[in-house]
């Protein structure tokens, strides 16, 4: 086929790079505030209420994160430009970072996180469709390797910008918003991807018929996303509490070692998973393997009667899982049906990331003082191989790329 097709364009090495670097600096713009900085500021605010702040915080922050993500999207679409709302997201998001230590009261805090939840979407949305309209599909499953490094350096940031006598309270705020600024913006400068204009097409009538058929995939894969999703948050929350039962002795120190061995095991992995899709053309495949994994690795912990066994099932669990979000999130761009609502179209995506912390505290109340950590554990492992059966049931023309 003649190199110079839609189908056979690449992109360049360079924009894959700086886009994933810039991926990478939307995790570090909320993963350190929300995991440490916020919980401190408001423990000197709250006291004893701190963790009801936190809640509640948590809870009108995830719900303004899900309406801007899709707003924001929105507003890129229609405006055919995403680069101005990038720029101007990363700048209000800094700018009202140093704002929460001016908050005196809980509802002065949760409204500037609200507030400010709009503005770091308001440079998410947009950043994700970017690679929608650039990178062709050939490329999906390399881009989705790299955006594994996004959360490992989001919590790498978090250990950072902590380091005993590095900065105080306002010098972290003020480092965590510099890191952003200094990740996203070489993208938007010196990105300069080559035009794809074939992705940003609107496809024919005549091709109803495939895109009833993107439209059924997308179904799957939001619905697929949303059950891993909800068993990686709640490990996530509750993978301390757990472990701390089996073996008196584990502490905090040792569930962020884990957390930070898996999530840079998961990079290599990614990568290799991801290239190995686009050279064979199985854009699906790695990610039904991923969530199938998942699923034997929360069968392992629902066993695990030890400290050992339980660890190893986390680590079967969240590599596999880790993988599986990582090209999840590229190969979703593949089977969105209309380039003109991308954008849109992301944001409702976005809700597998945010509904999710609203659904699993429910279920641990419901399903932990009945059935324990282990029935957990088996509802859990029963929505990944849920999950793994939408997958692998997809139409064929879905599997190949």
């Amino acid at each position: 086929m003649d190199a110079d097709t839609p189908e056979e364009r690449r992109q360049s090495p360079r924009f894959l790079w700086l886009y994933a670097l810039a991926v990478a600096g939307g995790a570090v713009s909320y993963v350190p505030f929300l995991t440490l900085l916020l919980p401190l500021r408001a423990s000197e605010m709250a006291g004893d209420a701190t963790i009801n702040l936190l809640a509640y915080t948590a809870f009108c922050g995830a719900i303004a994160a899900s309406l801007a993500n899709i707003i924001f999207g929105w507003l890129s679409d229609k405006t055919r430009t995403r680069k101005p709302w990038i720029v101007t997201g990363m700048v209000l998001s800094g700018v009202l970072l140093h704002l929460v230590p001016l908050a005196k009261t809980p509802l002065a805090l949760i409204s500037t996180i609200v507030c400010w939840q709009f503005s770091i979407n308001m440079m998410l949305a947009p950043l994700a469709a970017w690679a929608g309209d650039v990178v062709p599909d050939r490329q999906k499953g390399t881009l989705g390797g790299l955006l594994a490094f996004a959360p490992a350096l989001g919590a790498l940031s978090g250990a950072f910008v902590t380091i005993p006598g590095l900065a105080g309270p306002d010098g972290r705020i003020s480092m965590v918003a510099i890191l952003v600024v200094a990740m996203v913006l070489p993208v938007v400068l010196f990105g300069r991807p080559a035009p794809m204009p074939h992705l940003m097409e609107e496809p024919p009538s005549a091709e109803e018929e495939r895109r009833k058929a993107k439209r059924a995939a997308v179904g799957r894969m939001w619905v697929a996303r949303l059950l891993i999703q909800i068993a990686e948050a709640a490990l996530f929350a509750y993978l301390l509490i757990w472990l701390s039962s089996l073996d008196s002795e584990f502490r905090d120190a040792d569930t962020a070692r884990i957390f930070a061995i898996v999530l840079a095991l998961s990079v290599p992995l990614a990568l290799a998973a991801g290239r190995w899709s686009d050279a064979r053309r199985r854009p699906m495949l790695p990610l039904t393997i991923g969530a199938g994994i998942g699923s034997v690795g929360l069968v392992m912990m629902a066993l695990s009667e030890g400290i050992t066994g339980a660890i190893l099932g986390y680590f079967v669990f969240g590599l596999s899982t880790s993988v599986f979000l990582a090209l999840h999130s590229s190969q979703t761009l593949r089977v969105l049906p209309r380039p003109a609502t991308r954008g849109r179209d992301l944001g409702i995506f976005n809700l597998t990331n945010t509904v999710p912390s609203l659904i699993m505290p429910w279920l641990a109340l419901a399903m932990v003082p009945v059935f324990g950590f282990a029935g957990l554990f088996w509802l859990f492992a029963s929505l990944a191989a849920l999950a793994t059966i939408l997958l692998a049931t997809m139409p064929k023309t879905q599997h190949t790329a």
